[in-house]
Order: structure tokens, then sequence, then C-alpha cells
């Protein structure tokens, strides 16, 4: 059995790595500066709520926010289901318009309150590339409706979703927009105070920042109902003590995509679009999945037709840590609900792959991977 170390990790979508640098920032507040953010009498409560106040700034000056719009939780599902539950808590019944492809913190979280009869789900329309159809969406946005979910990037796929022109639309008919940035933030610019974004969820662990920590942005003039009580943190909106160790985390991540995204992003690209011509020349059959023109540097969302994609994952995990993207539940695999909505065929579904990689991803990991792929297909070809 190889070592984790020997295996390649090509599964960042999933999470990456903690940036070194960000990792010692954490331990500093673990050991060193461990105060409680909210004790107010003491030097090291004071040294706690000045990081926290520094990772505030550092996070909003990455989406060109306010400081005073950013509240921390524990990650983008929190985030996500703090801005879908206490909006609804003031605003219901509520008419939520809702992209079918959104991450399912999204959909698990609006399909559980419609059962109680407290949201009406209205679905947008998503092509084969898992593209929003503006003008579809423009028409249920004319309607009118409580709030809007549309996702800045997809976490399967990686198609880049625009944004400003959604905002747009949201602004015109006066409807607040939540967006799920997890996958976006650190990797494409995002900007919060113009265009027409109310809550914008964020996640530590898709940043090299560590798992657990996360943040909400909202915008000034909204509020939302609290659906953690205790203590009355964060302007009431988020109550527990903060987790200190990891917003410093968080913002000295954010600092650092702002300062570096740019060039790393255009590296990646770099190295997935090798990766992807290498196993085209081989693979003659592939097919790669979503928006090729707009999609997250990092992806390469790809379908090996006829050839189950466990049987792939079988061949190479032991090398190579890649994901098919499809959920588990209760011991059974589900296809992957992206897909299902792109309505590709069942014969694309099935040998669907997802391939993420990131800032540490070398050269040489880029070529060892791509034979691994390559060598696990033809031994599958050569059993049929």
């Amino acid at each position: 059995m190889s070592t984790q170390e020997n295996i390649i990790y090509f599964d960042y979508h999933s999470t990456t790595p903690v940036d070194p640098r960000v990792a010692e920032k954490v331990m500093y507040y673990m050991t060193d500066t461990f105060g409680n953010a909210n004790s107010v009498d003491h030097y090291y409560g004071d040294a706690a709520a000045q990081a926290v106040k520094q990772a505030r700034q550092q996070i909003a000056e990455l989406i060109h926010a306010s400081a005073k719009e950013i509240i921390f939780t524990s990650g983008a599902t929190e985030s996500i289901n703090l801005a879908i539950q206490g909006y609804i808590q003031q605003n219901t019944p509520c008419k939520i318009i809702v992209s079918p492809v959104e991450h399912k913190a999204v959909l698990d979280t609006l399909q559980a309150l419609a059962k109680k009869g407290l949201v009406e789900i209205v679905w947008l329309k998503v092509n084969s590339l898992a593209q929003i159809d503006l003008e579809h969406l423009e028409k249920v946005c004319s309607d009118g409706a409580s709030l809007l979910c549309i996702m800045a990037a997809n976490n399967e796929v990686g198609t880049i979703y625009p944004i400003e022109k959604i905002g747009l639309i949201a602004k015109k008919y006066n409807i607040p927009f939540l967006c799920d940035a997890s996958q976006a933030v650190g990797k494409i610019p995002i900007n919060f105070l113009d265009w027409g974004i109310t809550y914008l969820a964020i996640s530590g662990h898709k940043l090299y920042a560590p798992k657990g920590i996360g943040a909400l942005a909202i915008k000034k003039g909204y509020h939302l109902q609290p659906i953690i009580y205790g203590g009355g943190h964060q302007q009431g909106i988020r109550s527990g003590t903060l987790n200190v160790p990891g917003i410093a985390g968080l913002g000295e991540a954010c600092e650092l995509r702002r300062l570096e995204m740019e060039a790393e992003e255009k590296a990646i690209a770099i190295l997935r679009d090798k990766l992807q011509h290498s196993l085209q020349a081989q693979i003659p059959d592939l097919v790669v999945n979503g928006d090729l023109n707009n999609r997250l540097s990092g992806n390469l969302h790809i379908s090996i037709p006829r050839i189950p994609n466990s049987a792939i994952i079988a061949r190479v995990r032991q090398q190579l840590a890649i994901s098919t993207g499809a959920s588990c539940s209760s011991g059974t695999m589900a296809p992957s609900h992206v897909l299902q909505a792109m309505q590709l065929s069942e014969n694309i579904t099935e040998g669907a792959l997802r391939i993420g990689i990131g800032k540490f991803t070398t050269n040489q990991e880029i070529e060892t991977a791509s034979s691994l792929l390559i060598n696990a297909v033809n031994k599958i070809h050569q059993l049929i």
C-alpha cells in the first residue's frame, strides 16, 4: 500500500492543502496569542480581538467589501444556512429562485424548508455546459421573488457564472442575491460592493486555509435572524466564541490570494491544459465537461465513455487522488445532480471524473498523473 506522501493530490475542489504561511499564523494564535476575542479585560483578549479585526479587513479587501460586512462562521455550509434560514425567518412564505447545479448546502436547505411549506422553489434552466439561461433568469425575476441563489463557480465542472450580470438582473427587480462563492474566492476576482450581491458565502479550506472556518458577507442595510443563539456575538447574527486561530488563518490566506492569485491561477491553468491535452492525445474518445471558455483554472472534469469512473478510481487510488464528484449516501453511489441537471447522457455521467489542481501542483505530478490515467484506461480497454 502507498503511503499518503506518495499519492499525488488532485482533489483541490474538495479541499486544498493549507499554505505553510497560513498554518504558521494558525499555530501562533493557538499557542502564543490564544485569548478569547470577547475577553475585553486583559491583553490576551485584546490581541485576539485585534487578530479578528485584521482578518476582517483582509477578507474584505479580497472581495471588495467593507470589514463591517463580514461575519465569521464554521464554513460555507453554515454561511449558506445562515443566509437562507436567517432570511426566511423574517420573510415567510418565500419564493426562492435557484440554479439546479448549486451545492447541496443550498439545495438540501431549500428542499428541507420547502417540505415545511416555508419556501416555494423556482428552478432556473441550465444547459449541457452548466451555463445558466440569463433570458429565463430575467423572466422569472420579473415575476418577483424573495431571494435568488446562484453560485459564483461550480464545484464539479468548474463553470464560472457571470455574477456581475446576474447581480444587475437581481438589482433591477429588487431581489436579494445569495452567492455561494466558496469555489471562487481566491481564484477569480469578486466585487461584493459593485456586483449586486447581498450575501456572499466563503469557505477557508477551498483557498489554502484550514477546514472549519468560513465567512458570510452581508451587504450593508440588510440583516438576518440568527440561527445560533447564545451571547449575541457578531452583531447578534452569529453567537459563539470566535475561532481566532481559524479566523487569523482565513485572513492570512485571503491576503496571500489577493497578492498572488492572478499569477498563480495563470500558472495553474497552463498545467491543467497540459494535462488535458496529454489525455486527449492518448484517449481519443475523452470528453471534457463544462464551459471550456469560462471555468476555474484548476478544474478538469472529464468523462471516458463506456468506462465507469469507479473502474478508473479503483486502479489509480493508491497513486492518485481524484474524485467522481458523485455523492455517497447510505453506502450507495448517487449520480451527480450537477451532471443530471446538465442532461448529459448516462454514458457520460457514469464515466465522469473530477480533477482539481492548485498552486502546489507540479509539472512532474501532471506528467505522472497523465501516465497513470492513460495506463488505467488502456488496461480496462484490454479487458473489455
